[in-house]
């Protein structure tokens, strides 16, 4: 994992939204709903910290030439 700060940053802004959805879906609340727009929005976010490269991160270094 050469761009570890990219992964750390993108899993943990899909574990703050996944955590609020999940915390609105077994609230015993009636009106508070759950989205599912945010459930894909946190998983495109760790999607692009999985795959970004660090600034700090050269071709070489991440594998691409």
């Amino acid at each position: 994992m050469s761009s570890w700060k990219t992964t750390i940053v993108g899993i943990l802004a899909a574990v703050a939204i996944m955590a609020t959805q999940i915390g609105a879906m077994l609230d015993s609340d009636p009106a508070t709903t759950f989205s599912l727009e945010a459930i894909f929005s946190a998983l495109a976010a760790l999607g692009i910290g999985l795959f970004a490269r660090d600034n700090s991160v050269t071709s070489e270094q991440a594998g691409l030439k």
